[in-house]
């Protein structure tokens, strides 16, 4: 008489257990869902740790800052600037010949060398790329020059025409985030559309990042 409630009892963990590990496959499968978005655009307003931003595209994008978010200001650099043994970022175009051709060049400053190292794409146009790399070598080309970027896993070279904008950064202060600055960010737009930052580059004096 007493075996039919030990078997439900059984049965009845069993489907307890079956539930928790169904809730934590799709907590799993949520957590994998969160995607990088990149936010470039204007600043609308500043409210709390909701940044407005409007979007390239039209669009109004609200992030919300993390806690402890860096916020760096992009200044203005020359292509003379930029030396052999600089740890740069440059988004470029593949040309015909199988060079780059710069969308534009960022002087890494110390405290950032390594960040990201690696040549992957990159949705500052359709067709761009980004390589993260330290400068091996400079040749004139022109008014212009070509870097030959070495990273962990290859050589790029990559031509910067002089019309190329080239910056550098440093840290920036929350009153530089007003209405109608320019920013840019790596955020991550979570399951629910809510998108997050830990990080703002901000435009000083109007500049445009041009990453």
């Amino acid at each position: 008489m007493r075996a039919a409630p030990a078997r439900d009892m059984i049965l009845a963990m069993r489907r307890a257990i079956a539930l928790a590990l169904v809730l934590l496959a799709a907590l799993a499968s949520a957590t994998w869902a969160q995607t990088t978005v990149r936010v470039r655009g204007a600043i609308v307003e500043l409210a709390g740790q909701i940044l407005t931003v409007k979007a390239r595209d039209g669009s109004t994008v609200p992030v919300r800052l993390a806690d402890n978010y860096a916020l760096m200001e992009v200044t203005r650099a020359k292509l003379t600037d930029v030396k052999v043994g600089d740890y740069v970022g440059a988004a470029a175009v593949r040309q015909a010949d199988g060079t780059f051709r710069a969308q534009e060049v960022l002087i890494f400053p110390l405290f950032a060398r390594g960040s990201r190292e690696g040549h992957f794409p990159w949705d500052l146009t359709p067709d761009s790329t980004m390589t993260n790399a330290t400068v091996a070598g400079i040749a004139t080309q022109g008014s212009g020059r070509t870097l030959t970027l070495k990273h962990k896993g290859g050589e790029v070279l990559v031509v910067v025409p002089a019309s190329a904008p080239v910056v550098t950064f440093g840290i920036g202060h929350v009153d530089q985030l007003k209405p109608g600055a320019h920013i840019f960010m790596e955020a991550t737009r979570l399951p629910d559309g809510t998108i997050t930052t830990t990080s703002v580059l901000v435009g000083r004096g109007g500049l445009v990042p041009p990453m």
